[in-house]
Protein backbone atom coordinates (compact mmCIF):
# COMPACT_ATOMS: atom_id res chain seq x y z
CA UNK A 1 0.00 0.00 0.00
CA UNK A 2 1.55 3.04 -1.61
CA UNK A 3 1.10 6.66 0.07
CA UNK A 4 -1.74 8.68 -1.24
CA UNK A 5 -1.16 11.52 -3.63
CA UNK A 6 -0.54 15.07 -1.32
CA UNK A 7 -3.11 18.02 -2.31
CA UNK A 8 -1.50 20.85 -1.35
CA UNK A 9 -3.44 22.06 1.94
CA UNK A 10 -4.50 25.57 0.51
CA UNK A 11 -6.48 23.35 -2.19
CA UNK A 12 -8.81 21.95 0.27
CA UNK A 13 -12.04 23.81 0.34
CA UNK A 14 -12.20 24.94 4.04
CA UNK A 15 -16.51 26.53 3.29
CA UNK A 16 -19.00 26.03 1.20
CA UNK A 17 -18.89 28.15 -2.02
CA UNK A 18 -21.96 29.76 -0.90
CA UNK A 19 -19.89 31.64 2.14
CA UNK A 20 -17.47 32.68 0.38
CA UNK A 21 -18.78 35.66 -1.42
CA UNK A 22 -22.48 37.58 -1.47
CA UNK A 23 -24.88 36.39 -3.96
CA UNK A 24 -23.06 32.77 -4.33
CA UNK A 25 -25.54 29.74 -4.39
CA UNK A 26 -24.31 26.31 -4.39
CA UNK A 27 -23.58 26.26 -8.08
CA UNK A 28 -21.04 28.49 -7.71
CA UNK A 29 -17.99 26.19 -8.25
CA UNK A 30 -15.49 25.48 -10.97
CA UNK A 31 -16.14 22.52 -13.26
CA UNK A 32 -13.30 20.72 -14.74
CA UNK A 33 -14.51 18.62 -18.08
CA UNK A 34 -12.36 15.88 -19.16
CA UNK A 35 -12.71 13.87 -22.41
CA UNK A 36 -9.61 11.41 -23.59
CA UNK A 37 -6.62 13.97 -23.46
CA UNK A 38 -8.83 16.94 -23.70
CA UNK A 39 -9.46 19.05 -20.98
CA UNK A 40 -12.01 22.07 -20.55
CA UNK A 41 -13.16 24.73 -17.75
CA UNK A 42 -16.19 26.12 -17.01
CA UNK A 43 -18.34 26.79 -14.48
CA UNK A 44 -20.99 24.12 -12.95
CA UNK A 45 -23.51 26.33 -13.66
CA UNK A 46 -23.11 25.88 -17.51
CA UNK A 47 -23.54 21.91 -17.10
CA UNK A 48 -26.57 22.44 -18.84
CA UNK A 49 -25.46 23.30 -22.09
CA UNK A 50 -22.60 20.77 -21.78
CA UNK A 51 -25.17 17.75 -21.54
CA UNK A 52 -27.83 17.39 -24.67
CA UNK A 53 -31.13 15.99 -24.61
CA UNK A 54 -31.61 12.67 -24.20
CA UNK A 55 -29.12 12.57 -20.95
CA UNK A 56 -29.43 10.80 -18.07
CA UNK A 57 -28.36 11.82 -15.09
CA UNK A 58 -28.08 9.09 -12.03
CA UNK A 59 -28.37 10.66 -8.42
CA UNK A 60 -27.89 9.14 -4.97
CA UNK A 61 -31.21 10.38 -2.68
CA UNK A 62 -29.69 8.84 0.53
CA UNK A 63 -29.52 11.78 2.89
CA UNK A 64 -27.02 12.60 4.97
CA UNK A 65 -26.80 12.00 9.07
CA UNK A 66 -25.30 14.14 11.63
CA UNK A 67 -23.58 10.90 12.40
CA UNK A 68 -20.90 12.17 14.78
CA UNK A 69 -21.56 12.17 18.40
CA UNK A 70 -19.55 12.79 21.61
CA UNK A 71 -19.31 9.69 24.26
CA UNK A 72 -16.66 8.54 26.94
CA UNK A 73 -14.77 5.23 27.59
CA UNK A 74 -14.69 5.50 31.28
CA UNK A 75 -13.42 8.98 31.40
CA UNK A 76 -11.72 9.50 28.23
CA UNK A 77 -13.80 11.40 25.94
CA UNK A 78 -14.23 9.52 22.62
CA UNK A 79 -16.67 10.58 19.45
CA UNK A 80 -17.99 8.28 17.67
CA UNK A 81 -18.60 8.33 13.91
CA UNK A 82 -22.17 5.98 13.13
CA UNK A 83 -21.28 4.36 9.74
CA UNK A 84 -23.80 2.11 8.61
CA UNK A 85 -26.90 0.50 10.21
CA UNK A 86 -27.36 -3.17 9.76
CA UNK A 87 -30.32 -5.21 8.84
CA UNK A 88 -32.62 -4.84 11.68
CA UNK A 89 -30.52 -6.38 14.64
CA UNK A 90 -29.71 -3.51 16.51
CA UNK A 91 -26.31 -2.99 15.62
CA UNK A 92 -24.42 -0.44 13.58
CA UNK A 93 -20.74 -0.05 12.26
CA UNK A 94 -19.24 2.76 14.36
CA UNK A 95 -15.88 4.07 14.02
CA UNK A 96 -14.30 5.31 17.58
CA UNK A 97 -12.22 8.93 17.08
CA UNK A 98 -10.39 10.67 19.44
CA UNK A 99 -11.27 14.80 19.74
CA UNK A 100 -8.08 16.88 18.52
CA UNK A 101 -8.63 19.60 20.87
CA UNK A 102 -9.63 22.17 17.52
CA UNK A 103 -13.44 20.99 16.98
CA UNK A 104 -11.99 17.95 14.79
CA UNK A 105 -11.19 14.04 15.61
CA UNK A 106 -7.72 11.89 14.42
CA UNK A 107 -7.90 8.47 13.84
CA UNK A 108 -7.86 6.37 17.00
CA UNK A 109 -7.36 1.85 17.42
CA UNK A 110 -10.24 0.06 17.50
CA UNK A 111 -11.54 -2.33 19.91
CA UNK A 112 -11.10 -4.29 21.51
CA UNK A 113 -14.32 -6.51 21.81
CA UNK A 114 -16.59 -5.60 24.98
CA UNK A 115 -15.76 -1.86 24.89
CA UNK A 116 -18.15 -0.18 26.58
CA UNK A 117 -19.33 3.29 24.68
CA UNK A 118 -21.83 5.96 27.17
CA UNK A 119 -23.57 8.28 25.18
CA UNK A 120 -26.06 11.29 25.52
CA UNK A 121 -29.52 10.26 26.95
CA UNK A 122 -29.35 7.09 28.02
CA UNK A 123 -27.72 5.32 24.97
CA UNK A 124 -24.68 2.29 25.14
CA UNK A 125 -22.66 1.27 22.23
CA UNK A 126 -20.83 -2.30 22.75
CA UNK A 127 -18.32 -3.61 20.31
CA UNK A 128 -18.80 -6.40 19.39
CA UNK A 129 -16.37 -7.30 16.20
CA UNK A 130 -14.39 -5.59 13.44
CA UNK A 131 -16.44 -4.75 10.40
CA UNK A 132 -13.62 -5.89 7.90
CA UNK A 133 -10.92 -9.00 8.80
CA UNK A 134 -8.80 -6.12 6.40
CA UNK A 135 -9.05 -3.18 9.04
CA UNK A 136 -10.00 -2.56 12.69
CA UNK A 137 -11.42 0.77 12.46
CA UNK A 138 -14.38 0.02 11.79
CA UNK A 139 -16.78 -2.07 14.42
CA UNK A 140 -19.90 -3.58 14.88
CA UNK A 141 -22.00 -2.10 17.64
CA UNK A 142 -24.87 -3.29 19.81
CA UNK A 143 -27.03 -0.36 20.96
CA UNK A 144 -28.82 -0.63 24.33
CA UNK A 145 -31.15 2.13 25.62
CA UNK A 146 -33.21 4.60 23.17
CA UNK A 147 -32.92 4.55 19.37
CA UNK A 148 -29.91 5.70 17.58
CA UNK A 149 -32.29 7.84 15.09
CA UNK A 150 -33.35 9.38 17.84
CA UNK A 151 -29.51 10.25 19.34
CA UNK A 152 -28.75 11.49 15.97
CA UNK A 153 -31.23 14.17 15.94
CA UNK A 154 -30.94 15.55 19.32
CA UNK A 155 -27.20 15.35 19.83
CA UNK A 156 -25.29 14.07 16.18
CA UNK A 157 -23.39 17.10 14.41
CA UNK A 158 -22.15 16.38 10.60
CA UNK A 159 -18.95 14.60 10.54
CA UNK A 160 -16.15 17.32 10.05
CA UNK A 161 -12.93 16.64 8.95
CA UNK A 162 -9.12 18.96 9.81
CA UNK A 163 -9.47 20.60 5.73
CA UNK A 164 -12.40 22.70 7.17
CA UNK A 165 -12.75 25.70 8.87
CA UNK A 166 -15.54 25.23 11.63
CA UNK A 167 -18.34 22.95 11.84
CA UNK A 168 -21.97 23.83 9.41
CA UNK A 169 -25.32 22.72 10.04
CA UNK A 170 -26.96 19.74 8.47
CA UNK A 171 -28.43 21.50 5.90
CA UNK A 172 -25.04 22.43 4.38
CA UNK A 173 -23.85 18.95 4.00
CA UNK A 174 -27.51 17.29 2.19
CA UNK A 175 -28.44 17.65 -1.41
CA UNK A 176 -30.94 18.85 -3.53
CA UNK A 177 -32.13 15.54 -4.08
CA UNK A 178 -31.54 13.44 -0.54
CA UNK A 179 -34.82 12.20 1.34
CA UNK A 180 -34.91 10.95 4.51
CA UNK A 181 -35.36 7.64 4.82
CA UNK A 182 -37.93 6.05 7.17
CA UNK A 183 -35.50 3.38 8.97
CA UNK A 184 -33.52 5.94 10.14
CA UNK A 185 -30.88 5.12 7.34
CA UNK A 186 -28.72 7.38 5.44
CA UNK A 187 -25.19 8.70 5.15
CA UNK A 188 -22.50 8.98 7.32
CA UNK A 189 -20.86 11.27 5.38
CA UNK A 190 -22.49 13.72 2.33
CA UNK A 191 -22.94 12.11 -1.48
CA UNK A 192 -21.03 15.47 -2.54
CA UNK A 193 -20.67 15.49 -5.64
CA UNK A 194 -24.57 16.15 -6.30
CA UNK A 195 -23.87 19.40 -3.53
CA UNK A 196 -23.36 22.16 -6.46
CA UNK A 197 -27.40 21.05 -7.71
CA UNK A 198 -29.54 23.86 -7.27
CA UNK A 199 -33.22 23.63 -7.45
CA UNK A 200 -32.98 26.43 -10.39
CA UNK A 201 -30.63 24.50 -12.43
CA UNK A 202 -32.22 20.94 -11.78
CA UNK A 203 -35.38 22.52 -13.37
CA UNK A 204 -33.34 24.17 -16.04
CA UNK A 205 -31.69 20.74 -17.29
CA UNK A 206 -34.76 19.37 -17.33
CA UNK A 207 -36.26 21.66 -19.80
CA UNK A 208 -33.59 21.13 -21.77
CA UNK A 209 -34.08 17.18 -22.03
CA UNK A 210 -32.23 15.90 -19.37
CA UNK A 211 -33.42 13.10 -17.39
CA UNK A 212 -33.07 12.04 -13.43
CA UNK A 213 -33.20 8.50 -12.41
CA UNK A 214 -32.68 8.39 -8.49
CA UNK A 215 -30.83 5.38 -6.68
CA UNK A 216 -29.97 5.42 -3.44
CA UNK A 217 -26.78 4.56 -1.50
CA UNK A 218 -25.89 4.93 1.92
CA UNK A 219 -22.16 5.85 2.05
CA UNK A 220 -20.21 5.16 5.35
CA UNK A 221 -17.21 6.70 6.79
CA UNK A 222 -14.67 7.43 4.33
CA UNK A 223 -12.10 8.80 6.80
CA UNK A 224 -8.90 10.09 5.10
CA UNK A 225 -6.22 8.65 7.08
CA UNK A 226 -7.00 5.57 6.05
CA UNK A 227 -6.72 3.80 2.64
CA UNK A 228 -9.26 1.00 2.77
CA UNK A 229 -11.24 -0.38 -0.47
CA UNK A 230 -15.21 0.68 0.29
CA UNK A 231 -16.61 -1.31 3.04
CA UNK A 232 -20.07 -2.95 2.25
CA UNK A 233 -22.63 -0.42 1.49
CA UNK A 234 -26.95 -0.28 1.48
CA UNK A 235 -28.00 0.70 -1.86
CA UNK A 236 -31.45 0.10 -3.78
CA UNK A 237 -32.06 0.88 -7.54
CA UNK A 238 -36.15 1.14 -8.20
CA UNK A 239 -37.32 -0.44 -10.78
CA UNK A 240 -38.91 2.91 -12.67
CA UNK A 241 -34.84 3.85 -12.36
CA UNK A 242 -33.94 0.89 -13.58
CA UNK A 243 -36.49 1.43 -16.73
CA UNK A 244 -35.11 4.53 -17.43
CA UNK A 245 -31.75 3.25 -17.20
CA UNK A 246 -31.91 0.85 -19.91
CA UNK A 247 -34.45 2.71 -22.31
CA UNK A 248 -31.76 5.40 -22.02
CA UNK A 249 -29.03 2.79 -23.49
CA UNK A 250 -31.06 1.57 -25.68
CA UNK A 251 -31.89 4.49 -27.34
CA UNK A 252 -28.34 5.46 -27.53
CA UNK A 253 -28.83 7.85 -24.90
CA UNK A 254 -25.49 8.55 -22.18
CA UNK A 255 -26.01 7.48 -18.54
CA UNK A 256 -24.09 9.89 -17.00
CA UNK A 257 -23.58 9.15 -12.75
CA UNK A 258 -23.59 11.80 -10.11
CA UNK A 259 -20.75 10.55 -8.10
CA UNK A 260 -18.96 7.23 -7.35
CA UNK A 261 -21.74 6.32 -4.88
CA UNK A 262 -24.53 6.39 -7.74
CA UNK A 263 -21.99 4.48 -10.24
CA UNK A 264 -21.42 1.82 -7.27
CA UNK A 265 -25.15 1.52 -7.13
CA UNK A 266 -25.95 1.30 -10.47
CA UNK A 267 -23.38 -1.42 -11.48
CA UNK A 268 -23.95 -3.36 -8.40
CA UNK A 269 -27.43 -3.78 -9.76
CA UNK A 270 -26.30 -4.22 -13.62
CA UNK A 271 -25.90 -7.91 -15.30
CA UNK A 272 -23.05 -8.89 -17.31
CA UNK A 273 -25.30 -8.29 -20.13
CA UNK A 274 -25.32 -4.46 -19.12
CA UNK A 275 -29.00 -4.82 -18.22
CA UNK A 276 -29.86 -3.14 -15.06
CA UNK A 277 -32.05 -4.86 -12.86
CA UNK A 278 -34.37 -3.52 -9.48
CA UNK A 279 -32.27 -4.80 -6.64
CA UNK A 280 -31.90 -3.67 -2.68
CA UNK A 281 -29.08 -5.00 -0.51
CA UNK A 282 -25.65 -4.34 0.60
CA UNK A 283 -22.93 -3.94 -2.23
CA UNK A 284 -19.12 -5.05 -1.97
CA UNK A 285 -18.25 -4.04 -5.36
CA UNK A 286 -15.45 -2.48 -6.33
CA UNK A 287 -14.95 -0.92 -9.97
CA UNK A 288 -11.63 -1.68 -11.32
CA UNK A 289 -10.87 -1.16 -15.14
CA UNK A 290 -10.23 -5.04 -15.44
CA UNK A 291 -13.43 -5.65 -14.15
CA UNK A 292 -14.82 -2.10 -16.16
CA UNK A 293 -18.09 -0.92 -16.08
CA UNK A 294 -21.72 -2.41 -17.82
CA UNK A 295 -23.79 0.64 -18.14
CA UNK A 296 -22.38 3.82 -16.79
CA UNK A 297 -21.10 6.15 -19.70
CA UNK A 298 -19.60 9.11 -17.57
CA UNK A 299 -19.47 10.31 -13.71
CA UNK A 300 -19.73 13.80 -12.11
CA UNK A 301 -17.20 13.49 -9.25
CA UNK A 302 -16.12 15.74 -6.62
CA UNK A 303 -12.14 16.55 -6.62
CA UNK A 304 -10.70 13.96 -3.36
CA UNK A 305 -7.35 12.67 -2.49
CA UNK A 306 -7.14 10.31 -5.36
CA UNK A 307 -6.47 7.38 -4.19
CA UNK A 308 -6.27 3.82 -5.95
CA UNK A 309 -9.90 2.46 -5.63
CA UNK A 310 -11.11 6.23 -6.48
CA UNK A 311 -8.92 6.83 -9.60
CA UNK A 312 -9.49 2.75 -10.56
CA UNK A 313 -13.42 3.84 -11.31
CA UNK A 314 -12.41 6.85 -12.77
CA UNK A 315 -10.03 5.00 -15.26
CA UNK A 316 -12.68 2.33 -15.66
CA UNK A 317 -15.15 4.98 -17.03
CA UNK A 318 -13.50 7.38 -18.65
CA UNK A 319 -9.65 5.73 -19.21
CA UNK A 320 -6.62 6.48 -18.11
CA UNK A 321 -5.65 9.59 -20.33
CA UNK A 322 -8.69 11.91 -19.29
CA UNK A 323 -7.79 10.64 -15.79
CA UNK A 324 -3.96 11.72 -16.00
CA UNK A 325 -4.87 14.71 -17.58
CA UNK A 326 -7.68 15.47 -15.14
CA UNK A 327 -6.09 15.60 -11.93
CA UNK A 328 -2.85 17.34 -13.86
CA UNK A 329 -4.94 20.32 -14.58
CA UNK A 330 -6.69 20.35 -11.44
CA UNK A 331 -3.82 21.16 -9.59
CA UNK A 332 -2.46 23.45 -12.15
CA UNK A 333 -5.67 25.62 -11.93
CA UNK A 334 -6.30 25.79 -8.15
CA UNK A 335 -8.57 23.70 -8.02
CA UNK A 336 -10.38 22.97 -4.75
CA UNK A 337 -11.17 19.88 -3.40
CA UNK A 338 -13.08 17.86 -1.33
CA UNK A 339 -16.50 17.89 -0.40
CA UNK A 340 -17.15 21.79 -0.65
CA UNK A 341 -14.88 21.66 -3.32
CA UNK A 342 -14.75 22.04 -7.30
CA UNK A 343 -16.09 19.29 -9.47
CA UNK A 344 -15.14 17.13 -12.57
CA UNK A 345 -16.92 15.80 -15.05
CA UNK A 346 -15.41 12.59 -16.50
CA UNK A 347 -16.43 11.25 -20.26
CA UNK A 348 -15.02 8.37 -21.73
CA UNK A 349 -11.61 7.93 -23.80
CA UNK A 350 -9.83 5.39 -25.60
CA UNK A 351 -6.33 5.15 -23.51
CA UNK A 352 -5.16 2.51 -22.35
CA UNK A 353 -1.28 2.08 -21.01
CA UNK A 354 1.24 2.97 -18.14
CA UNK A 355 -0.30 2.23 -14.54
CA UNK A 356 -2.41 4.92 -13.51
CA UNK A 357 -1.38 5.72 -10.02
CA UNK A 358 2.33 5.58 -11.32
CA UNK A 359 1.31 8.21 -13.71
CA UNK A 360 -0.61 10.35 -11.20
CA UNK A 361 2.36 9.95 -8.74
CA UNK A 362 4.76 10.92 -11.99
CA UNK A 363 2.39 14.29 -12.79
CA UNK A 364 1.81 15.26 -8.90
CA UNK A 365 5.29 14.28 -7.41
CA UNK A 366 3.85 11.96 -5.07
CA UNK A 367 2.38 8.31 -5.17
CA UNK A 368 -0.82 6.76 -4.56
CA UNK A 369 -2.55 4.30 -2.83
CA UNK A 370 -5.63 2.42 -2.00
CA UNK A 371 -8.75 4.55 -0.51
CA UNK A 372 -12.68 4.17 -0.11
CA UNK A 373 -15.00 5.45 -2.99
Amino acid sequence: MTPAVRVPEELSARVPVEQRGPGLDRDAVRMLVSRGAGVAHHMFAELPRLLRAGDLLVVNTSATLAAAVDGWIGHARVVVHFSTRGDDDGRWAVELREPDGRGTTRARAGGPAGTEVCLPGGVRLVLAEPLSGRSERLWWARVAGPGVAGLLREYGRPIRYSYTERDQPLSVYQTVFALPSADGAGSAEMPSAARPFTARLVAELVGRGVRFAPVTLHTGVASAEAHEPPYPERFAVPGASARLINATKAGGGRVLAVGTTAVRAVESAAGADGVVRPRAGWTSLVVTPERRVRVVDGLLTGLHEPEASHLLMLEAIAGRAAVERGYEAALQGRYLWHEFGDVHLVLPGQSRDRPLTQSIAQATGSETGPCPM
